[in-house]
């Protein structure tokens, strides 16, 4: 049986006895909560937004509607069908809203999701995690400091250095690439790419 959403090891969880999926359950929401509350305390360094951070109102006329969707109502893009989940170009990928720096092509991988996908943030600090247990599962949401804008998740599922997927939605971010990071008023970051 292939494994979905509704089974572990490839077995139905109504194959599992009551408590099994309880402890699994269990176990994992303890995980995510914890994990948040050590992202939430670790926010002393924030850095500042590029742009005042616009009204709802302001964010509908300048946004596209799926950006508007993804980023203010926590939506989600279609995967395989966005902007950036294949793209390859040297950069940094910022905030759509407020134009923090959020992450680097250079730990930015192919997860075979449909989504660009990240080993780390930029700056840990610029990222707030939240628990999401909205339709039955529990999962790290991941929101950007400033803009409060909704990113994507965060899960626990992939090789070294960091075992972490930052699974983000396209529509929520902006690319900057690395010939423009100067113009833009990102030149600090050129020194990553420097070989």
């Amino acid at each position: 049986m292939p494994y979905s959403l509704f089974s572990f090891q490839g077995i139905p969880f109504m194959d599992y006895p009551n408590w099994i999926i309880f402890f699994v359950y269990n176990k994992t929401y303890q995980y995510r909560k914890k994990r948040c509350k050590v992202m939430k305390e670790e926010s002393s360094k924030v850095r500042r937004a590029r742009r005042p951070i616009p009204n709802r109102e302001e964010l509908q006329k300048r946004l596209t509607a799926l950006q508007y969707e993804v980023t203010q109502k926590e939506g989600t893009e279609p995967p395989f069908r966005n902007e950036y989940w294949d793209h390859d170009e040297e950069g940094i990928y910022v905030d759509i809203v407020s134009g923090e720096p959020l992450f680097s092509s250079l730990d930015k991988f192919d997860a075979g999701c449909g989504w660009p996908s990240f080993t780390k943030p930029l700056h840990p600090e610029q990222i707030v995690e939240k628990l999401d247990d909205r339709f039955g599962m529990i999962r790290t949401e991941v929101r950007s400091r400033e803009a409060d804008s909704h990113l994507g998740h965060v899960f626990n599922d992939c090789p070294a250095p960091t075992h972490l997927r930052y699974c983000i939605n396209s529509a929520a971010l902006r690319f900057i690439p690395k010939k423009d990071l100067e113009k833009e008023g990102y030149g600090e970051y050129l020194h990553l790419f420097e070989k």
